[in-house]
């Protein structure tokens, strides 16, 4: 299993925030690695909501199916991990002073055995972490210059 977090501080109050994470077929506009996002239930927002993702990080691409487990409005948002990778990812965002937010994203994945497991993890992790890193900081651009 490889546990990746990442985290930045964004000018703009955690509504403002919130209001682009819940917009989950929006984080196409801010995630590099994010494809195309396919929404495989009703909803889209919400504990239950299920969706499919294309991701990409460099040559290799796979489709990443995904469950929202948590929804806490204006807070958190926690997915399962149900394809190839499997694992649980949350987005926490927390007021900071001067009307800022702190948003930690968190991951912890489990790579296939079969394909290597836990040395794929070692190499993973890092680059996950650079490629989310990038993520985040072209959130903040959308968030604080929207």
């Amino acid at each position: 299993m490889a546990t990746i977090h990442v985290s930045i501080d964004i000018s703009a109050s955690p509504a403002v925030v919130w209001a682009h994470i819940r917009d989950i077929a929006g984080h196409t506009r801010w995630m590099s690695d994010a494809e195309a996002i396919r929404f495989t239930s009703t909803s889209h927002g919400g504990v239950g909501t299920t969706f499919e993702c294309d991701t990409r990080i460099g040559p290799l691409r796979m489709t990443d199916r995904m469950e929202v487990t948590e929804w806490r409005e204006g807070e958190l948002m926690a997915i399962r991990h149900v394809g190839i990778v499997t694992g649980e990812g949350r987005f926490e965002l927390r007021p900071l002073t001067g009307d800022r937010t702190r948003f930690a994203w968190t991951e912890e994945l489990n790579f296939p055995r079969r394909r290597g497991g836990r040395v794929v993890a070692s190499i993973a992790a890092p680059i996950l972490a650079r490629v989310w890193r990038g993520n985040l900081r072209r959130l903040r651009e959308l968030v604080e210059h929207a």
